[in-house]
């Protein structure tokens, strides 16, 4: 029969002194976090039977941060994805415990997310959104500030002048991308559509600014469509793709900058080859990820979700804990960049 861990292995695991991890285990004086956090591992590794306990003394002793986060479109991959790393980040995260409430808008009306915004008060320390643009959100924000709780503008810069971050990617550069890969992928000039989720989304109108600013530099022997609103659903692009694909017999690139990229794809596999015309998403999702392999998408422009969601817990955890900060910013992340051969 093996012999029970302890205090003497966990301390020997830990190249600690038995006292010090008594100190730990019983909570007799308050030692440095790392310390704690090198016991508590220990424990974990030789299998020590009181382990559990030792977790929860060390998450006692840390400040908390109880973060509040409005996403949309819950059916979609992406913001599952979204969702799940986000409570992979907080159940990471060093020297702060933190819980995570997420809410869903039921849709892309200001008030729905205004509302959402508006119920995190009094349950949350900070708060970050996926929002459209609009004075309702705004005030919303303006709100929680009164109430000395930070609001965070996640992928679309909303709220700008009262939000505390902005953090995501460079819209404007990811536009910009697009269309640099649609012109040195499309084999002749011709016609390029661009989608965009709805009128509120100020990082949809940044990526469709960048797209056609690049277009006009460098490659004018395209001639880019009226912009289309798809509101981010598969059947508005999914219709809309076979009509411009109708119309347009010489449609060389499509570019959707928000969601509803599942239409997209569904469509141009009906009726045109894979590669025949360029197609350029955003997010890696299950869907984007098996058109990049069979070729029907040409790239996908992804939002690093990891990084984003440890950079977002770090800036709320010095927020809260330093008070809201007067000096608003943005926090640009890298993009992914995937192509077929890549994923």
């Amino acid at each position: 029969m093996s012999r029970r861990p302890t205090i003497h292995d966990v301390a020997r695991e830990a190249g600690l002194s038995p006292a010090t991890v008594d100190r730990v285990l019983n909570g007799r004086e308050r030692v440095r976090e790392e310390t704690a956090r090198r016991v508590y591992d220990a424990a974990r590794a030789v299998g020590y039977h009181a382990a559990p306990l030792i977790g929860q003394r060390v998450q006692a002793d840390l400040p908390r941060l109880r973060l509040g986060v409005v996403l949309h479109k819950e059916r979609q991959s992406f913001y599952q994805q979204f969702k799940s790393e986000l409570e992979r980040s907080a159940a990471a995260v060093a020297g702060v415990r933190v819980s995570v409430q997420v809410e869903f808008a039921t849709s892309q009306a200001p008030g729905d997310f205004a509302s959402l915004i508006d119920a995190m008060a009094g349950r949350v320390d900070a708060v970050a959104a996926t929002a459209v643009t609009h004075p309702e959100v705004t005030d919303a924000v303006v709100r929680l500030n009164a109430r000395g709780i930070p609001c965070f503008a996640l992928l679309n810069d909303f709220a700008q002048g009262v939000r505390q971050n902005y953090l995501g990617l460079n819209n404007l550069k990811v536009g910009r991308i697009a269309a640099h890969m649609i012109s040195h992928c499309a084999n002749q000039p011709g016609k390029i559509a661009v989608f965009v989720g709805g009128y509120r989304w100020h990082g949809h109108e940044l990526r469709e600014t960048g797209f056609r600013s690049y277009f006009r530099e460098y490659a004018s022997q395209f001639h880019v469509l009226d912009t289309l609103v798809n509101l981010e659903t598969r059947q508005l692009t999914y219709e809309a793709t076979l009509d411009l694909l109708g119309r347009h017999p010489d449609l060389r690139g499509i570019y959707c900058a928000g969601g509803g990229m599942e239409g997209a794809i569904a469509a141009l596999r009906e009726v045109r080859s894979a590669g025949e015309v360029a197609l350029i998403v955003n997010e890696l999702t299950p869907e984007s990820r098996s058109a990049l392999i069979s070729h029907e998408v040409t790239m996908v422009i992804a939002t690093p979700l990891q990084r984003l969601c440890a950079d977002l817990i770090t800036l709320a955890s010095d927020a809260v804990q330093n008070g809201v900060p007067s000096v608003s910013g943005q926090h640009f992340l890298q993009p992914d960049l995937y192509l077929p051969e890549s994923v």
